[in-house]
């Protein structure tokens, strides 16, 4: 009887350990595909991430090209501006020798 007693209580024993054994393989398991779905959307916003940064980069280099252009044809504008007052005072200096010029001649004759 004793032996039998020892043996039932074995029994259960071990099928205890198989269901324990088994309830954690399952949670393994389903840790496994838990972490590879959060390592996959990781991957896809990384992605996303990545993309969005060169969308960025990108109108950021266009925004500094059009900048560029606009400081190209305002220094131009201001080059032309400068060379037209030059030769305003050219011309306000070319006048100004003339009628020293003609004071000087009007005076000696």
């Amino acid at each position: 009887m004793k032996k039998l007693i020892v043996i039932s209580i074995l029994m259960l024993a071990l099928s205890f350990a198989f269901v324990s054994c088994r309830e954690t393989a399952d949670k393994a398991k389903d840790a496994a595909e838990q972490t590879e779905e959060a390592l996959e959307e990781t991957g896809q916003d990384l992605k996303e991430m990545g993309e969005d940064a060169m969308e960025k980069a990108k109108e950021l280099g266009e925004d500094i090209k059009e900048g560029a252009e606009d400081a190209a044809d305002g220094i131009k504008v201001a080059g032309e501006n400068a060379l037209d007052k030059a030769k305003e005072a050219g011309e306000d200096v070319k006048d100004a020798a003339n009628k020293a010029k003609e004071a000087v001649d009007g005076g000696s004759k």
